[in-house]
């Protein structure tokens, strides 16, 4: 059974940062695509960012781009988002997925495990 635990949410200024992590257990780690979502009250669950097994594929949502930067490290079996220039939409619960294979991108059938979700919230 996988299991995916998040942290590193919180509350932050605009234009600050955070860096979110999440450890996965229960699979090969560096077999699988991992990625991040994000869901605002009221809206649907969005695409974020993914990473292949070894990390040297990369895809970003275009709202992201240029300010987010996901990563990983196998050998710690953590997946990490690192956020800067927050603004105000990015509030949201995120969300770690696993994929069910190599690679994942923002097609949420691609993922077959997920977190429990960590809040972030951004103060104008």
């Amino acid at each position: 059974q996988v299991q995916l635990v998040e942290s590193g949410g919180g509350l932050v200024q605009a234009g600050g940062s955070l860096r979110l992590s999440c450890a996965a257990s229960g699979r090969t780690f560096s077999n699988y695509g991992m990625g991040w979502f994000r869901q605002a009250p009221g809206k649907e669950r969005d695409f974020i960012a993914s990473i292949s097994p070894r990390g040297d594929t990369t895809y970003y949502a275009d709202s992201v781009k240029g300010r987010f930067t996901i990563s990983r490290d196998n050998a710690k079996n953590t997946v990490y988002l690192q956020m800067n220039s927050l603004k105000p939409e990015d509030t949201a619960v995120y969300y770690c997925a696993h994929g069910r294979g190599g690679l994942v991108r923002e097609d949420l059938r691609l993922y077959d495990y997920w977190g429990q979700g960590t809040q972030v919230t951004v103060s104008s």
